[in-house]
């Protein structure tokens, strides 16, 4: 075991002097060393913490687009990834995690860093903390997927008997792993620096956020459980009991509560004259932001890049001729309110015939400015380049409007009416074309994590906006979510309120206003694209509820907007149409319609075994005292 490192330390280096907090993931392999060298060094153990760091578990990314068009925000605009707007059942292994290779090295490291004598003990308290956040870490992740696990929290020896059986662990229960977490941020929290500044390494206030996240699933489980009741086991292996809520609520809203009394982080306002620019650029400006708690790292004089930007680029502004993967859903961009408080469709037509609009923004206007900031519209800007979104010409002819459109980017042809252009532009040199990769299939393009900076889209540069796992925001939602719950709306309706006003909204929520309907609405729109959709629907246990398995039409996609349990099955899109009627004081206008892409032929179904994961055959096998998940 003396060179034990050498397997976890992929990215192991030689490190002369300190390395910056915002830097350490980002450095170069150097050299390898063994066991024995590294425990006497700080900056060695630094770069094999880094590591384990660098293996945090994800699901959904933004070094993995594909995963966010698996459900109703977006369609997978990339000819490889259609099957996943065609597919039926998700697949009971889907999102399954079971990384106890990951578990033991966090093991390793807690125990051999522990007896690092040598270290000054101030600094490897500190190491240890982090080890033993990171171990807490993807515990959560697995009790997310997959329920209660085995429990391990010391470096197992294999001892060459011929009978592992000692090695074999039955599964925890659920609320026993939640426990783990919850109990681990209080041990570690007040051994943690306390420094707002630092993004990538584990602070005081995030093993608070991470606590406060933990225990608010634990509550949501326990409280919501009870409508699932054959999501369980006998044992506790998946299942909560409901008489554990109010706690689990409570330490949710304490754990929020510190980091807001703190007065530690806020919310990003650096460009308040522009709402809708300044909720997308709290996502790349790296800058001392005051809203985010911990952050994936990103470098480009490193070479750590990610290539967020470069696959989701309109190619009307693209640096390399590809781009638009990720295209958001009309689903999600209806639960942008307008800025009455009031839910509603984007008015498309008025009964009789359609609304005509100067301006493809016109449409949008008025809306919660999280809308553009989470979202490309028709008629903005990137990196300075107008957008040209839209789907064809739609001309005036016998009497009737028809459409004439292209296959290609901005292809050109001819108007079929007396006196119009032997050539005219007929689609978007953006799209939407429908079946066309990279077009904006359904009229959008992503904006969130988006990089502005030029290069960003090239094949050899991309970009290093960084990936945020926890900010404030979302601590003011965990807050809103646990008040309420515990029964004051009161309290809730202060932390929401704070996001809204932030989002352009002037009337503030009332107390009475504050529902659970409000509660899923609310983290539905602010934390699009952080990945938090599935786990949460899971948690309150609407997943089968939302995703099960009917056709919706367009008229269901634009009803009940703003219900937590609307049925978001299958994914549409909003494209938008320039009117040719020379004569017409609507003619150069723009027109709109609800469309769904030829490619979404099947409605998404989460089925009960899909609430806690597959554990894999092989597991099972190897190990009899594992109980199987229900329902799969």
């Amino acid at each position: 075991m003396k060179k034990y490192l050498l397997t976890i330390a992929a990215a192991l280096v030689m490190i002369s002097g300190c390395v910056k907090d915002d830097e350490f993931l980002s450095t170069d392999p150097k050299d390898l060393l063994t066991d024995d060298a590294v425990w006497k060094s700080p900056d060695l153990v630094l770069s094999v913490l880094a590591d384990l760091y660098n293996r945090y578990p994800e699901q959904q990314t933004i070094t993995n687009w594909a995963e966010f068009t698996n459900f109703d925000e977006a369609f997978p605009s990339e000819s490889g990834q259609y099957w996943r707007t065609k597919q039926v059942d998700y697949p009971y292994d889907w999102w399954n995690l079971w990384d106890y290779g990951y578990i033991r090295d966090l093991n390793l490291f807690v125990q051999k860093c522990s007896a690092a004598k040598e270290l000054a003990a101030d600094v490897r308290a500190r190491f240890v903390a982090e080890a033993r956040l990171l171990r807490a870490a993807i515990y959560f992740e697995e009790v997310k997927r997959m329920g209660g696990v085995p429990l391990i929290l010391e470096p197992m020896e294999y001892n060459f008997s011929g009978d592992p059986t000692y090695l074999q662990h039955a599964r925890a229960k659920e609320s026993e792993i939640y426990d783990f977490v919850i109990s681990e941020m209080d041990s570690i929290k007040t051994v943690l620096p306390e420094d707002a500044g630092i993004k990538s390494r584990a602070t005081k206030w995030l093993a608070l956020a991470m606590q406060s996240r933990a225990a608010l699933y634990a509550a949501s489980i326990a409280k919501y459980g009870a409508t699932t009741p054959s999501v369980s086991l006998p044992g506790g292996e998946v299942g909560i009991s409901a008489d554990k809520a109010t706690a689990y609520y409570q330490t949710a809203l304490g754990a929020a509560q510190q980091i807001i009394g703190s007065g530690k982080y806020s919310l990003y306002k650096k460009k308040a004259e522009d709402l809708e620019e300044n909720f997308a650029a709290l996502f790349y400006d790296k800058a001392n932001n005051p809203e985010v708690i911990f952050a994936q790292d990103f470098k480009l004089k490193s070479g750590k890049t990610q290539e967020w930007t470069l696959v989701n680029q309109p190619w009307s502004s693209a640096e390399e001729q590809q781009g638009g993967r990720v295209n958001p859903s009309l689903n999600l961009a209806l639960l942008y309110e307008k800025l009455d408080n009031t839910y509603s469709p984007f008015a498309t037509n008025n009964g009789n015939d359609y609304i005509y609009y100067d301006d493809p923004k016109d449409i949008f206007a008025g809306r919660d400015a999280r809308l553009g900031g989470t979202i490309i519209l028709p008629g903005t800007k990137f990196k300075g380049v107008p957008l040209d979104i839209w789907a064809g010409v739609m001309y005036w002819k016998d009497g009737k409007y028809n459409t004439i459109t292209g296959d290609n980017f901005g292809d050109l042809d001819s108007i079929p009416v007396a006196g119009a252009p032997k050539s005219s532009q007929v689609v978007g040199t953006d799209g939407p074309i429908d079946g066309l990769q990279f077009s904006a299939q359904t009229g959008f393009f992503v904006r969130k994590f988006m990089d502005p900076t030029v290069g960003s889209g090239q094949i050899g540069t991309r970009s290093d906006v960084w990936w945020v796992r926890y900010r404030y925001a979302e601590v003011l939602l965990n807050a809103a979510e646990a008040a309420f719950e515990l029964g004051q709306p009161g309290l809730s309706s202060t932390y929401i309120n704070q996001l809204r006003e932030r989002a352009g909204f002037t009337t503030p929520l009332t107390e009475a206003q504050i529902s659970f309907d409000r509660i899923v609405h609310e983290r539905r729109v602010e934390l699009a694209f952080e990945g938090h959709e599935m786990f949460d629907n899971k948690r309150w246990r609407l997943a089968h509820k939302v995703w099960n398995g009917e056709n919706i039409s367009a008229n269901d996609v634009v009803s009940n907007i703003g219900k937590a349990d609307k049925i978001n099955t299958m994914i549409y899109g909003l494209w938008g149409y320039k009117i040719f009627n020379p004569g017409s004081p609507n003619n150069g206008k723009w027109v709109y319609r609800v469309v769904k892409p030829s490619n979404v032929t099947a409605a998404h179904r989460f089925n009960f075994g899909n609430y806690y994961s597959r554990i894999g055959s092989d597991i099972l096998s190897n190990n009899p005292k594992l109980v199987k998940n229900p329902n799969n």
